[in-house]
């Protein structure tokens, strides 16, 4: 007997693979939904990041991430991973353009976006710009485990920047 799906149910059906650890049956029930409805979006999320987090396919997972965000820009799960993505690819620009478009959709943790702000600069050794970054999380944090790692992201800049002060020679006469 066959038993047909909404798209909902299959997709609720592949969340709850992935919850399991079956991701290879999750890989096949988001593929089939992407090619019955190329515009379910949380699909293309999915995919994202199992591309990412377990594939290592890093194009792939950039092009569900932007799909989802053009599909619907307002779904706020899509814009950490996505961003965490382009700011390990050390795609600053990108990276800009997501943080701007996620800060302005309700139900974005600001604090999280913020925070992969600054350690993009980090990585770039921006140290003033990203102190501002984790400075802005730190004012939009909400959570107590999330307030202790910008503390220490902020401390860590502090360090990075005394350091690079120790360092600096000048010419005098």
């Amino acid at each position: 007997m066959n038993t047909y799906y909404t798209i909902e149910e299959k997709y609720l059906q592949a969340t709850d693979k992935l919850d399991y650890g079956k991701t290879p049956k999750a890989l096949q029930l988001l593929n089939e939904i992407i090619s019955n409805e190329p515009l379910f979006a949380k699909a293309h999320y999915q995919l994202g990041k199992i591309y990412y987090y377990e594939l290592e396919d890093y194009q792939t997972a950039g092009y569900h991430f932007k799909t989802c965000m053009e599909l619907e820009p307002a779904f706020p799960g899509n814009y950490f991973h996505y961003l965490n993505l382009a700011v390990f690819l050390n795609m600053e620009k990108r990276a800009a353009e997501i943080a701007n478009k996620a800060l302005k959709v309700p139900g974005v943790a600001a604090a999280d976006i913020y925070s992969l702000l600054g350690l993009l600069a980090e990585k770039n050794k921006k140290w003033d710009e990203a102190l501002k970054a984790y400075n802005n999380a730190f004012e939009t944090v909400t959570t107590k485990s999330t307030l202790e790692k910008v503390k220490e992201a902020i401390s860590r800049i502090q360090q990075k920047m005394v350091h690079r002060q120790a360092y600096q020679y000048t010419l005098t006469e």
